[in-house]
């Protein structure tokens, strides 16, 4: 039988980790210090000491990564690992349900609801109440489902979640908890249970049925739950009355890596384990196996300003190595241009693109790096946030410009008239054919009957196309479309980002049609295909949100925009928690990077939402994570990046005149050369 050396596998707090088996136990597993492999030799430690693989439950996040880990344990040590119970909080709740569903008054046999079949019962809901016809605006479905789902995996109020996220929609709170209640006795008459209904009833069934409780715990002797600082108050619950009995659990986690709290995920849970369970054993990683010391240095010295943490220090024995570089830029596109004219260099020296990645707290904040990257046929892939030229208010914006600059586009046409109320496809197509026909004079006909289409009428005939410049075209557009996006979007608050920051990219512009046509470049993803045909170097570059990018690894790491208001995200400024939560965005961003790091901060004249607000905030500092206690100074390269400089006509000639001496001896070479021929 095959035996495993783990003295001669793992290091000492790994060894640690796995030898440990009974009682509570915490792994604090910092970034890069062997988290999985942790589990995986743990779950083969367990089987190998006799322990049968039935009464071993892996609780993870994804279905893939509990397979991986168990695929691991068995090649580690033998076929017995496959039959570990492994799963996610919610495929085991599903398992649980099935056979004990009868003692919460619901059918064994439901059915689960996926995303979309619940914002389709939501609405069906919504509608039976007679909230479709509501004379002010009504949220949608997938509004109000999310409002509702945020509820039960925050375990807050839904009026506390409408507050902090729609509170657009704070006057529909009683309709909102109305299609809620009405919502669930839909599902309990239908024997329906959505995903969130999966973690209630589980939760449900240990603390109301003591007996069941006991069954499973005495069934799962030893349970161990991954990324454990990402749970809500629901999995932490459920976990922690599994365990309840024989308090043989290990939960593994970084709390310098809880980032997902929108998503419900609790940082309470992992600092308040101990406290749950007394005595609990705590076990740190503190050896990174993914970057150099200088970086380690940097991430270490910005979590240690954390307000509330357990205490660790990444090292590695990687001690040299770059350190950080931080870039003070003179604005956007100087940023965006540092970025794209060093992941070119970086190329040549043989790093491929697809060990490039640059991130970013959130999706907008890459709008511009993109526009730059496609003028310069890089090829790049973008997680988290849809990419800038594909949104749809985007797309809504410059169906205004592309009319005022072609008035034969049909196409544009249907997207403008398909945003105004009261016209829909038929009626949009019949006024597109009357304009073809009869040009103005089908517009002034149509004027009397649409006082929003007057408008925009109106204002087309008032553009410019060939003299006003880009920006000042698209900002009166702004204001024309901003009750329009109120309409259309639920979320128009999260979009109106993207907008300030196609206005500030069309501040580059002088003509309509050369911002059009960079607008309507070729998709990134079409050359991507290609590329990878032809050549490993062009396969894409990464550009992910922070949250996207968690778990993974890059050989450079750019992260940009990390100043005040942008990484801390001003959206998060009202709370010492969110504040917090925004230091540990940060931590995690640096913690991917290998062999280099770069840290950019463009100088920001408009605030983010600005085309909305009147005046604004100029958000210029430094990120407060890396001004405090002189961060910069004692860890990173410091430098600045400006715009193009313009040469003096005394430093052209110079360059000119020595530029002719050099053809002068090149050509004198060349003909010496070929003399003879």
């Amino acid at each position: 039988m095959k035996k495993i050396d783990y003295h001669k596998e793992l290091n000492c707090a790994q060894l640690t980790a796995v030898e440990s088996i009974d009682g509570p136990h915490l792994v604090i597993a910092g970034a890069g210090s062997g988290k999985t492999r942790v589990l995986v030799h743990r779950v083969a430690y367990l089987v190998e000491k006799g322990v049968r693989p039935e009464q071993i439950l892996l609780l993870t996040f994804t279905r893939r990564a509990s397979e991986e880990m168990l695929r691991r344990a068995a090649l580690l040590l033998d076929e017995r690992c496959k039959h570990v119970s492994g799963g996610t909080f919610h495929s085991f709740a599903n398992m649980i349900l099935r056979k004990y569903a009868g003692l919460l008054g619901i059918s064994n046999n439901f059915t689960i609801l996926d995303q979309a079949d619940a914002e389709d019962a939501v609405n069906f809901v919504r509608t039976k109440l007679g909230y479709h016809k509501s004379e002010k605006r009504f949220p949608r479905k997938h509004a109000i489902l999310e409002v509702i789902s945020k509820s039960v995996n925050k375990s807050s109020q839904l009026s506390d979640v409408l507050y902090d996220e729609y509170p657009q929609f704070m006057e529909f709170t009683e309709e909102i908890k109305k299609i809620r209640d009405e919502y669930n006795k839909y599902k309990r008459q239908k024997s329906l249970l959505d995903y969130d209904d999966l973690l209630v009833f589980l939760k449900n069934l240990l603390s109301q049925h003591e007996d069941v409780r006991q069954l499973l715990s005495a069934k799962y002797k030893y349970i161990m739950v991954d990324e454990y600082q990402d749970t809500n108050k629901l999995q932490a619950h459920i976990a922690c009355l599994l365990a309840a009995d024989h308090a043989n659990i290990m939960v593994v986690g970084d709390d310098a890596q809880s980032i997902y709290s929108f998503r419900g995920a609790n940082f309470k849970n992992i600092i308040d384990f101990p406290k749950i369970f007394k005595g609990t054993q705590i076990i740190t990683l503190e050896e990174n196996y993914r970057s150099t010391q200088p970086i380690l240095n940097l991430t270490n010295a910005v979590i240690a300003q954390a307000k509330e943490k357990f205490e660790k220090s990444l090292y590695t024995k990687k001690k040299e190595g770059n350190i950080p570089v931080f870039i003070d830029c003179s604005d956007e596109n100087s940023q965006s241009s540092f970025v794209a004219d060093k992941i070119l260099e970086l190329r040549e020296e043989g790093v491929g693109l697809n060990d490039i990645a640059v991130l970013f707290r959130s999706g907008w904040h890459s709008n511009d790096l993109e526009i730059t990257l496609a003028s310069r046929n890089i090829p790049f892939v973008k997680y988290g946030g849809q990419k800038f030229v594909e949104a749809a208010h985007i797309k809504d914006i410059l169906s205004y410009l592309r009319i005022a600059y072609n008035a034969q586009d049909q196409v544009s046409w249907l997207r403008a008239l398909l945003l105004i109320p009261g016209i829909g496809p038929k009626t949009g197509q019949k006024i597109i054919e009357l304009l073809a026909q009869k040009g103005n004079a089908a517009g002034d006909a149509l004027l009397k009957k649409n006082d929003t289409l007057m408008k925009l009428f109106g204002l087309l005939k008032e553009v410019d196309i060939q003299g006003d410049e880009p920006a000042k075209i698209i900002e009166r557009f702004l204001g024309f479309y901003q009750p329009l996006l109120k309409i259309k979007y639920d979320d128009f608050n999260k979009r109106l980002n993207d907008l300030d920051s196609l206005l500030r990219i069309a501040q580059r512009y002088k003509s309509v049609e050369q911002f059009l046509v960079d607008m309507a470049l070729e998709p990134p993803e079409r050359s991507i295909v290609e590329a990878g045909k032809k050549d490993r170097d062009d396969f894409p570059l990464t550009l992910s949100t922070i949250h996207s990018a968690k778990g993974l690894e890059w050989h450079t790491v750019f992260l940009i925009y990390v100043a005040e208001g942008h990484l801390p995200s001003y959206l998060s400024l009202e709370t010492e928690d969110e504040i917090e939560e925004e230091r540990r965005l940060l931590y995690v961003a640096a913690t991917r990077a290998k062999v280099n790091l770069f840290l950019l901060k463009p100088h920001i004249d408009r605030s983010p939402r600005s085309f909305m607000d009147s005046g604004g905030s100029v958000f210029t500092q430094v990120s407060r994570f890396l001004g405090q206690g002189g961060l910069l100074d004692k860890f990173a390269d410091v430098r600045s990046a400006g715009g193009l400089e313009e040469l003096d006509d005394v430093g052209l000639e110079d360059i000119i005149g020595e530029g002719k001496r050099k053809n002068k001896e090149f050509f004198e070479t060349l003909e010496e050369y070929f003399r003879d021929e």
